[in-house]
């Protein structure tokens, strides 16, 4: 299943996006956005899935304030 998603990037990030394409190195700005998202989520997984943890634990010990 795939969703539609709409974002703002500066248009600097976007030229070198498009240089990247235009070179043949991905094909479409789409598989470079996704790409790059699942690339971070992938080293950031650890430190994301802590950071739940951590949220939870405080929550439990002292509740929602």
């Amino acid at each position: 299943m795939e969703k539609t998603i709409q974002t703002k990037i500066p248009e600097r990030l976007l030229d070198q996006a498009q240089v990247l394409i235009n070179e043949g190195w991905i094909s479409d700005l789409d598989a470079l956005v996704t790409e790059a998202l699942r690339r971070y989520i992938e080293s950031h997984l650890s430190q994301i899935t802590e950071d739940f943890i951590r949220d939870d634990v405080r929550w439990g010990l002292y509740g929602s304030e």
